[in-house]
């Protein structure tokens, strides 16, 4: 789980005790979120640098990447609204969590979204596609996912996390793989979907292979 931080007023940020004592949750403050993410701004600036936080709460991590990523692509591309739209979406696919506890998924999932969806309708107003918003969705609930990163399974079911990958190819067509998440890590040998480069790690193959599809049709 997340180090134990203190927050703004130097105390713990939890839900409840039990859930410290069963599971460890406490959540990072954001003086401390971006502290650490400072350390690796170079990344956090990059649209397409992919994330993945092992224990991610409520996404007290996965918020601030997104928020410095969707800068980003503000500043870059706020003069075409599909260039803010494609590269958008690239960055919030590279966006991925994993926590032990359901709700803390579904509630990082809906922060992650609404912190998305509130740039993207400041920015274009009445423009602003329903489309892009239910592609953004679909790829949140594939990529924020309920398991235990310890043993990489979900704590109910059992079955392997299977995470997707996402590639745009011509523009407009977005590719998605699906990967078994223990395999990934067993190949790199760290607990990271990716190597030093920001780039997917060798490994043999996906489970699932998807054909291609429009970047606003996965909804």
């Amino acid at each position: 789980m997340d180090t134990v931080f203190s927050d703004m007023n130097d105390t713990k940020q939890v839900k409840t005790k039990k859930r410290v004592t069963d599971h460890g949750e406490v959540f990072t403050s954001e003086r401390e979120v971006n502290a650490m993410l400072d350390l690796v701004k170079q990344e956090t600036e990059r649209i397409d640098s992919r994330f993945l936080e092992p224990a991610c709460g409520n996404g007290n991590f996965l918020a601030e990447v997104l928020k410095r990523k969707l800068s980003v692509v503000e500043n870059r591309y706020r003069s075409s609204q599909l260039e803010w739209e494609r590269n958008s979406l690239i960055a919030i696919s590279s966006i991925y969590g994993v926590d032990i506890l359901e709700d803390n998924t579904l509630e990082c999932q809906e922060r992650l979204f609404a912190i998305f969806s509130k740039i993207y309708v400041d920015s274009f107003g009445i423009n602003a596609k329903i489309e892009l918003l239910k592609s953004i969705k679909f790829i949140l609930k594939r990529n924020i996912l309920w398991g235990d990163a310890l043993d990489f399974t979900n704590p109910v079911t059992k079955k392997p996390i299977v995470f997707s990958e996402w590639s745009m190819i011509n523009e407009n067509m977005l590719k998605r793989r699906d990967y078994v998440f223990k395999f990934l890590v067993e190949q790199t040998h760290q607990f990271s979907m990716f190597n030093d480069e920001g780039n997917a790690a060798a490994i043999d193959e996906p489970v699932k292979d998807f054909p291609l599809i429009h970047f606003l049709k996965l909804g």
